[in-house]
């Protein structure tokens, strides 16, 4: 039985008018919730915007930046493993998602991290296999179990998955896999803090 205190951040990668995320989002976060209580922050991107440009090192932020910056960074400090939703543009992962990954560094490390992705005929995965290489760089431990949703608008009905005993069949088997490394890593980093 995993603590319930274990803490995970769900993170909605697509600012895209029309976009499937949110709904992909929910519904994880309601098997993540019932995985034997872990808790769920749902981080929407869309709410959190960051610039593009990011100002020299030993530069100061703007105000306002710099107090989203800090809000969502004390969110993934507090989240002790990471389900990222996204889609697949062009082969990637979005470039509002990439970015968000990029403003943070130690908030990410020694932590293991899931990915939920969604498309056309390859479901996601081809956004999600760039993830896992930003994500290894980043010192965050990829689990090699993910879910994927191959033409989500078809085959979502309303906020549910057409086939739901697969997909909660495939949710269960990722969120062991990811408790299992969150709690082994949180173990590890109490042991011996982890430098990024």
């Amino acid at each position: 039985m995993t603590d319930s205190s274990l803490q995970v951040a769900i993170i909605i990668g697509s600012v895209r008018g029309g976009r499937f995320g949110p709904t992909a989002a929910h519904w994880m976060a309601a098997r993540a919730v019932a995985h034997t209580g872990l808790a769920v922050d749902v981080i929407d991107l869309l709410d959190h915007q960051l610039p593009l440009a990011m100002p020299a090192q030993g530069q100061p932020l703007p105000e306002d930046i710099a107090a989203v910056h800090a809000a969502l960074g004390k969110r993934l400090t507090a989240a002790e493993a990471f389900i990222v939703v996204t889609p697949e543009y062009n082969h990637t992962p979005p470039a509002a998602l990439k970015n968000f990954i990029d403003w943070f560094v130690g908030e990410w490390a020694a932590k293991p991290v899931a990915f939920v992705s969604y498309g056309g005929m390859s479901g996601g995965l081809r956004a999600v296999e760039h993830l896992r290489q930003t994500f290894s760089a980043l010192q965050t431990v990829p689990v090699r179990e993910s879910l994927s949703f191959r033409y989500p608008w078809d085959t979502f009905d309303g906020a549910e998955p057409v086939d739901a005993d697969a997909a909660e069949s495939a949710a269960k088997t990722m969120l062991d896999r990811l408790v299992w490394w969150a709690e082994a890593l949180q173990a590890a980093r109490a042991l011996r803090p982890f430098e990024a």
